[in-house]
């Protein structure tokens, strides 16, 4: 069975950064006469209650889905899958219309109070109080902007991070900083190969990374009916455990031992929560703080920080995660997507080649 290996990974950020080398190899393989089968992560201007086209993902969860479409295409004899998502928020729509367009649950249900009571099911399903939640999303918050330092390096300035407005409640649960919603301009892209073709274009060893398994779960629905069975989060267990098990890997382990890196999807407290708890991670809640202060929990700072819009944070995480895999001593990178309130879940694992 061929192996599905990463080959280039590439993003700009409001207009900084390039994609110029995977460009240059995408060009390389048509010049070979190859085909290139195309996944495109949908914008916001898609309506996000249309049916989905055949290799059109959608919701954050969806460059997960499309990896795992990609890994699928490839074991069954692609040469060559490019993922691709852009989405320009900050220029590409008038206020009005990019905030109609976020309402996917209606006018009258809007995102903070889907989250809000979301994380009110999860709580009761814990036996926490609104105490502990707001202390845990607290060094979720300072995990995320220890890491953020750390990716950006020399680049690092405190007036990147988010002003004092921020930090300050806009739900009973959530304060500004806690909920992600990038307005940037965001474009990028994963070309994915078999080895055949990798070993023609002479691309390195050493740039190479296996798409080594994806798991994927999901509820029967989406919104306020399905709070209920997306609060516990059978299915994100469903797609972390068939990722683990196809990969014979154990993840708390590695993890714990500087092995392997994390990206985990943090649009709003509750999901990061989700996911330490189902991964094996931490056993209760209340380990939760303790374990962050010596673990990084994202590569990138997380959406809150990194910045990636609407159905993009995942393919942000998989490309910076590619990178990471390639400059530092860890072989192994878990990406973990979540898309809508959480009806849809997604984890793959990365594997230096």
């Amino acid at each position: 069975m061929d192996k599905a290996l990463i080959v280039s990974a590439a993003k700009t950020v409001d207009n900084l950064g390039s994609q110029q080398h995977c460009l240059a190899l995408e060009e390389a393989i048509r010049e070979m006469g190859e085909t290139i089968v195309e996944l495109v992560i949908e914008p916001l201007r898609t309506d996000w209650h249309s049916p989905e086209q055949e290799n059109h993902f959608r919701s954050g969860c969806a460059p997960i889905e499309a990896l795992a479409r990609a890994k699928q295409l490839i074991e069954a004899g692609s040469n060559a899958v490019l993922i691709s998502g852009e989405d320009l928020l900050k220029s590409g729509y008038a206020r009005e219309e990019r905030l109609a367009r976020m309402s996917i649950y209606g006018d009258d249900y809007p995102l903070t109070d889907a989250y809000n009571d979301l994380a009110s099911h999860f709580l009761k399903v814990h036996d926490r109080s609104d105490e502990h939640f707001k202390e845990i999303a607290r060094a979720l918050f300072d995990n995320y902007k220890l890491s953020y330092r750390n990716a950006l390096a020399d680049e690092f300035s405190p007036e990147l991070l988010p002003g004092d407005k921020w930090y300050q409640p806009i739900t009973g649960l959530f304060r500004g900083v806690d909920c992600a919603n990038p307005l940037v301009d965001f474009s990028g892209r994963i070309l994915i190969c078999n080895e055949q073709l990798a070993d023609q274009l002479k691309v390195p060893a050493s740039e190479r990374v296996e798409v080594k398994a994806v798991g994927l779960g999901r509820t029967e629905g989406d919104g306020q009916g399905y709070i209920d069975q997306i609060a516990c989060y059978e299915h994100l267990k469903q797609a972390y455990d068939s990722c683990c098990e196809h990969a014979d890997f154990d993840f708390p382990s590695r993890f714990k031992n500087g092995e392997a890196l994390l990206e985990a999807y943090t649009c709003y407290p509750v999901v990061p929560m989700a996911f330490l708890l189902i991964s094996g991670l931490v056993d209760v809640l209340d380990e939760i703080p303790e374990f962050l202060e010596s673990h990084s929990i994202t590569v990138t700072g997380g959406m809150n920080l990194a910045r990636a819009p609407w159905n993009n944070p995942a393919l942000n995480g998989l490309i910076t995660m590619h990178h990471r895999l390639l400059e530092g001593a860890e072989k192994y990178g878990l990406v973990h997507g979540n898309g809508g309130l959480g009806y849809r879940q997604g984890v793959a694992l990365l594997e230096k080649y």
